[in-house]
């Protein structure tokens, strides 16, 4: 039985490189860069204002208050996007609004909150306020300049670098492929939703919560039917989606019941299985093998040891696929609202929910069947075997919401 890390390890170490496709930039927001973008062009490309006012020459308003205002001749002025062709000299000024390019001659703009129209003369601008050379004044290039590494490979394409690539000027990009991913659910007690249910029958729920996970982790997730406790349709189905996906992910089928076939039927197939037991609880019996270059995930039954084995070991190896650096679960500093103890032999990775004071709590009861605490979690803390923690304690969540 492996430890987690070297689960993950032997995992990660599996995987092929990410295969680039070029794709355009409105539709790279969570996918992973797959090479280094250089700024072509200075940002802001040129000196422009901070605000609306009028650009000056800051030694012409030095003493401007209330009580004495400076007066300068307005001479023109240029919106945003326009162009002023003179120049501002001794004694004049431009009217000028938020981006609009800083005129030739200009040091400064004064807001126009400090400044008032001359009412006798239109002509001439009244300044109750001094300016500093270069105040109220973006440069160019001081938010990135020309020929910087605005995107390396392996970095997630946030909305934050999205917009920042746009005002760029990039149109396309290079990212890693997404994964198609298939999702089998075996047990013959699995009935669909809307059916009615059978005697001994439950409603399957993994491929709904997994679909969903899979979406956030920029996999193309496609969901097959539910497979019956036989080994004739286990392998049928394991052959079927290996056909039409990337990588399989299974729940159910994989501990040691004579029901279990998942393990059987892959190596039937011809697939190879690195390992089937993790030193975690929930999800220790977890298979992960291969196929004809394509992989196996192979999860256990119980919706939230399913949940989790997909956070802590599937979704670290589809990100490494589409090639991000970073493929953990963020994490979040808390603290303890209650004590927690783990008494069992296997770390334990716990459901809790932390608010928005940073305070930690279990999210319920910690069986690996009750869906109620894992629908009020939004993280996962972990626990070594045998220990405790007391309220109070500063804890690290490993956040999926």
């Amino acid at each position: 039985m492996l430890e987690y890390e070297a689960a993950l390890a032997q995992i990660l170490a599996t995987l092929p490189a990410a295969q680039p496709e070029r794709i355009p930039l409105t539709q790279a927001h969570g996918r992973i860069l797959a090479e280094q973008l250089v700024s072509p062009l200075a940002l802001p490309p040129f000196d422009n204002s901070a605000m609306d006012g009028y650009a000056v020459q800051a030694k012409d308003v030095q003493g401007a208050s209330a009580s004495s205002p400076k007066s300068l001749r307005l001479i023109g002025r240029v919106a945003a996007g326009g162009n002023f062709t003179g120049a501002v000299e001794t004694g004049t000024c431009v009217r000028i609004f938020t981006g609009s390019p800083l005129p030739p001659g200009a040091d400064a703009v004064v807001m126009q909150e400090d400044t008032q129209i001359d009412a006798a003369h239109p002509e001439t601008i009244l300044f109750w306020d001094a300016v500093k050379p270069w105040e109220n004044i973006r440069f160019r290039g001081e938010d990135v300049k020309r020929a910087t590494i605005t995107g390396e490979p392996g970095n997630e394409l946030t909305a934050g670098r999205v917009s920042l690539l746009a005002a760029l000027g990039f149109t396309e990009i290079s990212v890693g492929k997404m994964p198609v991913v298939g999702l089998l659910a075996s047990g013959s007690e699995l009935i669909e939703g809307g059916q009615p249910l059978t005697p001994g029958g439950i409603y399957e729920s993994n491929r709904t919560g997994l679909a969903a996970l899979l979406s956030r982790t920029g996999a193309v997730p496609k969901v097959f039917p539910l497979v019956p406790d036989t080994a004739d349709a286990t392998r049928r189905a394991l052959a079927t989606a290996f056909e039409q996906c990337d990588v399989v992910v299974t729940s159910g089928g994989v501990s040691v019941g004579e029901l279990d076939f998942i393990k059987s039927a892959f190596t039937e197939l011809g697939g190879e299985l690195q390992f089937w037991k993790v030193a975690i609880r929930p999800g220790r019996p977890f298979v992960f093998g291969q196929w004809r270059g394509k992989f196996l995930f192979g999860l256990p039954g119980n919706p939230v040891s399913a949940f989790v084995t997909f956070l802590l070991l599937v979704r670290p190896a589809l990100r490494r696929w589409q090639g991000a650096t970073d493929v953990h679960l963020p994490r979040q500093m808390g603290i303890l609202a209650e004590p927690l103890a783990n008494p069992g032999d296997r770390r334990h990775f716990l459901r809790v929910r932390i608010d928005t004071a940073g305070q930690v709590r279990s999210a319920g009861a910690q069986a690996s069947h009750i869906l109620n605490s894992l629908a009020a979690a939004n993280g996962l803390l972990d626990l070594p075997p045998q220990s405790s923690l007391p309220a109070g304690a500063a804890v690290q969540v490993l956040n999926w919401e």
